[in-house]
């Protein structure tokens, strides 16, 4: 009869248990009929004193007063490993253990990567050794021996992906001090720390930071600085809410500045946002008295503005379609997403530059400038609230917009609906040929609704703020209030491919970096951080106090041509990327700083070497090759000595520091701190061996 027991409603893994590891039980009582456990030595204790190894008791003799209720499946450990199956270990290691295994003729069965199981068992697999350890537990097995050990871990993850010597070696890293037994706990808490390792060594090897702290320039007080571009030249262009603009060199240096809007004795006038015309060499300003407002970039002088628009413009962005032909996009508090198609540019704004003056500008109004035969004006009602970023890519034809309401997140849409276009365009048609047909058109009106089929629609709890698109990736990054950023298929808005938490405040700013695959966020307490795109992880993270950005924020920008983000606060801020120098292929360079000591363990068949930079790491004696590291051993002190303890499993090291650590070094897990007594009066440690004793 397969074994069943009762579980917890709450158990995650209740239902897994009696189904498919049933007869686990069965199967380690018949393969311990020919072997009497209490007479065998413990395999793993290697010179120890013979251990009792769990007794294959029966139920009716297991009393119910010392069972203990097993824990649940871990929330955490699952969390690592969907990120390590994300990961697809893309550090490099695999590709350079392959590498060396063709070039040193390895054999597959000696390689380093086949002898981690650890690396190849999968979350369906964890969750079956889960439930093959609780059943276990609660039949009398409270510790494994290595016999049974591999037995469950055959059974789980089948006999055809794993061969003794893999899980042996797996018995001998979690069984650090070589006991001859191991319990769930021990499972779990070794898998966690090889997952975390595993981050920290990518997180090195990927050797991309920000220089700390960041160069800041003071700026006089007055209005936040509400929006920051730049030129090819990587010329900053910032710009403030009162309508100051000012240029800056990218060492912060400030070139010319003024201020835009002429002081009258009205209410004052509020910029929103801007963006540069490039080819015409002019700005555009979107002001809170709905205009849109057009200056030259040499001079600042004012060449004419648009009034009359249906709502306050938020938002500005710009696209150069084709000679002479341009588009204007403004997101509006009113939810809709505006767009202005020109045609034969040049003229059109030199006849507008001659119209009559309002407020020292020359001005037309909408109305009258969409009865313009080379004028097209589109008005969509895209979201539920006022938009909060809106950009146009030319690579998709498609323009985005975001807000905060969370039906209408993110939104990819088309400019023109792609649906009866036809009609459309005959519409446009007789507009133009029609005078009096064009006249009753000029009203503005209500906006129009996009068909179903001419846009995406992103649902996302709380809404998104900022969101970056990389069509290389093929990869919409966006974040919010929920501190999270997502990462989507911009095709596929049913669920993001991708969560990165980290973050502790709400998401500012992302970008994304095709040059480096990289992401970069800012969050509202000035925290910055680099991840990676194809691990899911971070990188690196610069918090205020760190990277000495202070105040508010208000504005960010990546200026991709000198790698460099650029933040306002109460001041400008420069935050300058530094990218690790690639290795010089003809030079080989195991650690940064001298090797001062090294070893060999027979056990796991690894050299670890240690540095005067208190750097551990372990190489795969055939191959050749890293496969892990963990720094700040001894803080900062130097690393003269080391040796492994008589099982082979402990690495014992003494620093300048004056202290020997244990450690378990499959993980970089301290185990022990041996520190020197009060009366000892030489504070370093110069010895050039330990002699291990117990």
């Amino acid at each position: 009869m397969p074994l069943r027991r009762k579980m917890r409603p709450s158990s995650a893994s209740g239902r897994l248990e009696t189904s498919v590891l049933s007869s686990i039980l069965n199967e380690l009582r018949e393969s311990t009929d020919t072997t009497d456990p209490l007479s065998r030595r413990a395999q793993t204790s290697l010179g120890g004193p013979r251990l009792q190894t769990a007794s294959l008791v029966s139920r009716s003799s297991f009393s119910g007063d010392t069972q203990e209720e097993t824990a649940q499946f871990p929330e955490w450990l699952m969390k690592e490993f969907i990120k390590g199956q994300q990961r697809s270990h893309s550090i490099g290691l695999m590709e350079n253990i392959l590498e060396s295994e063709r070039a040193h003729h390895v054999s597959p069965s000696r390689s380093p990567w086949k002898r981690k199981i650890e690396q190849q068992i999968t979350l369906e697999q964890l969750q079956k050794l889960h439930a093959a350890f609780q059943e276990l537990e609660m039949n009398g097995y409270k510790y494994l021996d290595i016999e049974n050990f591999k037995h469950t871990v055959k059974k789980c993850m089948g006999s055809h992906n794993v061969n003794d010597e893999q899980i042996e070696t797996l018995f001998m890293k979690i069984d650090y001090s070589a006991s001859g037994k191991i319990q769930w706990n021990d499972f779990c808490t070794y898998i966690h720390l090889e997952y975390t390792g595993q981050d920290r060594s990518c997180a090195q090897l990927k050797g991309i930071t920000f220089s700390l702290p960041a160069t800041i320039q003071e700026i006089p007080y007055g209005e936040p600085v509400v929006c920051i571009c730049s030129l090819s030249n990587s010329t900053l262009i910032t710009a403030r809410e009162d309508g100051t603009i000012s240029f800056w060199s990218p060492q912060l240096k400030q070139k010319r500045s003024k201020m835009m809007f002429e002081k009258t004795h009205k209410k004052s006038k509020w910029l929103m946002d801007f963006t540069i015309m490039t080819p015409y060499n002019k700005l555009i300003l979107g002001t809170g008295d709905r205009e849109l407002q057009f200056y030259e970039i040499s001079n600042f002088e004012p060449y004419l503005q648009i009034s009359g628009l249906e709502a306050i413009p938020l938002n500005v962005d710009y696209c150069y379609t084709h000679p002479d032909e341009c588009m204007i996009f403004y997101g509006d508090d009113q939810g809709c997403v505006n767009i202005l198609l020109l045609q034969s540019v040049g003229e059109l704004l030199r006849t507008w530059n001659k119209l009559p003056k309002m407020e020292h500008l020359p001005n037309v109004s909408l109305e009258r400038a969409a009865l313009s035969p080379n004028v097209t004006y589109i008005r969509w009602k895209v979201h539920g609230d006022w938009v909060a970023q809106l950009n146009y890519y030319d690579s998709m034809k498609a323009v985005i917009s975001a807000s905060s309401h969370e039906s209408t997140a993110l939104v990819i849409g088309c400019v023109v609906g792609a649906t009866n276009i036809e009609q459309q365009m005959k519409e446009i048609k007789e507009r133009r040929n029609d005078s009096k047909a064009r006249k009753g058109q000029a009203t503005l009106g209500a906006p129009s609704s996009r068909a179903e089929g001419d846009q995406i629609v992103f649902r996302v709890h709380k809404g998104v703020k900022t969101f970056a698109l990389s069509k290389k990736n093929n990869l919409i990054i966006t974040g919010g209030m929920d501190r999270i950023i997502r990462m989507w298929n911009p095709y596929m808005p049913g669920r993001p491919t991708g969560m990165l938490r980290s973050h502790m405040a709400p998401i500012f700013y992302v970008y994304i970096s095709d040059e480096d695959n990289k992401i970069f966020s800012m969050s509202t307490d000035n925290t910055v951080k680099i991840w990676d795109i194809e691990n899911q992880s971070c990188l690196f993270t610069a918090y205020s106090k760190n990277n000495g950005i202070k105040g508010d924020l208000s504005a960010c920008h990546y200026i991709s041509s000198i790698r460099s983000l650029c933040v306002a606060t109460d001041a400008l801020a420069v935050l300058h990327l530094r990218l690790s120098s690639p290795p010089d292929p003809n030079l080989v360079i195991s650690h940064k700083e001298p090797v001062l000591c090294c070893k060999y363990n027979k056990v796991f068949r690894h050299v670890v070497s240690c540095s005067e930079g208190s750097v551990v790491k372990v190489w795969d004696f055939e191959s050749g090759k890293h496969l892990f590291e963990f720094g700040n051993a001894h803080g900062g002190s130097a690393i003269t000595c080391l040796t492994f303890d008589h099982s082979g499993r402990r690495l014992i090291t003494g620093g300048r520091d004056g202290c020997l650590k244990i450690w378990n070094y499959n993980n970089g897990h301290c185990l022990h701190t041996l520190k020197r007594g009060k009366h000892h009066a030489n504070k370093w440690k110069t010895s050039v061996s330990i002699c291990y004793m117990f």
